[in-house]
């Protein structure tokens, strides 16, 4: 069993957060491979459950672990940092990072448009909106989820794609001739609802940063506005002032 300093000043879930620390960045944890489970680290560090947990929690907190509801907690990679220059979608982003993205279409439907999404997509309310929501994944972990959503009138029978297998703005310029030129996005951190933590397979209390995009194509015309979460342990972003 590891000794800790039981009379120092820094709290016991600090030096076995400490101590971890400095085991995930030497390499004696892998990177996907998961820690000791916390009834483990009771044992060896001889502290409560609760002193356990926390210690996680901070490794947590620092992006160097993240957990996967009932399977553990696991050695993260580096968080993926997105550079907010370029305009370009999940796939691009992951597919840049030799990381292989996928997608879990959650639903693909047409709907009527209320007065908050007439008002954000310039449409009349109760026009035909294509609202296309999906989980997106790199290497088969969950990062985001994300919910799309383009005047209807824009892309008539866009639905007939399969959006598990396709990009979404590969669609856009493929079969109707639109190139994305600029967008318009807005960040915040939020705590994860829980349809959130259950899809994000994240352990609750749990941040998500929370991103509107509003994309235009080179007719300046409004395309689509996004709506997305993306983990906040795990993905951070990036943006260079001129």
């Amino acid at each position: 069993m590891d000794t800790l300093s039981k009379n120092a000043s820094v709290p016991l879930y600090l030096q076995v957060k400490n101590i971890l620390d400095v085991e995930i960045r030497d390499g004696k944890y892998g990177i996907d491979q998961r820690l000791p489970s916390e009834r483990e680290l009771c044992e060896r560090f001889g502290v409560s459950r609760m002193t356990a947990r926390q210690a996680i929690k901070e490794l947590e907190r620092d992006g160097l672990v993240f957990s996967r509801v009932g399977k553990g907690t696991f050695v993260s990679e580096p968080k993926i940092d997105q550079q907010l220059v370029n305009l370009t979608g999940f796939s691009q982003d992951i597919s840049a990072r030799g990381a292989r993205p996928t997608s879990m279409v959650l639903s693909a439907k047409i709907i009527p448009a209320d007065a908050h999404l007439a008002t954000v997509l310039k449409i009349m309310q109760g026009a035909d909106v294509v609202e296309l929501s999906r989980l997106r994944l790199s290497n088969e972990l969950p990062l985001c989820i994300e919910v799309a959503r383009i005047p209807h009138y824009l892309c008539l029978n866009i639905l007939k794609n399969d959006f598990a297998h396709e990009s979404l703005y590969h669609v856009f310029e493929r079969d109707y001739g639109y190139r994305l030129i600029r967008a318009e996005q807005t960040i915040e951190a939020s705590l994860a609802k829980q349809h959130e933590l259950e899809l994000l397979q994240m352990t609750p209390p749990a941040s998500v940063l929370r991103i509107e995009r509003l994309t235009y194509n080179q007719q300046n015309v409004l395309l689509e506005y996004v709506a997305s979460a993306y983990r906040g342990d795990l993905y951070k972003f990036h943006l260079t002032l001129q």
